[in-house]
């Protein structure tokens, strides 16, 4: 009997101990950096395009504080952070843009650039993209 408790509690030991070794698995935002790391995303692309003459005129007339806010929020929510985005659908925020290929494009190298500023590894950056290309099809043409 006394074997079989010491058994017991090696046995519990034994799992309690292996719980310890599973380490949590970073989300997509903590390896941006988290709030910080995509604050300073959306600085850098916000920047970018206010420097960029191609894409400027689409927002020119664009509220830059609450564009920053939403973009803020959209992102973090998309990286799986603690965030939640309430606001309108990228269809809806780009009806009567009438955006083509070529602008959407360069605004992906904008937004690329703006990573790399702040130091986001390429495989981070590509989970990133991965996770907006679908995207794509809401934004052009609309």
């Amino acid at each position: 009997m006394r074997c079989r408790n010491i058994c017991i509690i090696l046995l519990i030991f034994g799992f309690l101990t292996a719980c310890g070794h599973f380490s949590h698995a970073p989300s997509l935002y903590e390896k941006l950096g988290g709030e910080k790391g995509i604050v300073s995303i959306v600085n850098n692309l916000t920047k970018n395009i206010g420097h960029d003459e191609q894409l400027f005129h689409y927002f020119a007339q664009s509220n830059v504080s609450r564009f920053k806010k939403s973009l803020i929020l959209y992102l973090c929510a998309t990286s799986d952070g603690p965030c939640q985005y309430n606001g309108d659908s990228m269809q809806q925020i780009h009806d009567g843009m009438d955006i083509n290929e070529r602008d959407f494009n360069h605004l992906v190298d904008l937004l690329i650039d703006a990573m790399n500023e702040t130091g986001i590894s390429h495989p981070i950056q590509n989970q990133l993209l991965a996770r907006l290309v679908p995207l794509r099809k809401q934004i052009i043409y609309r």
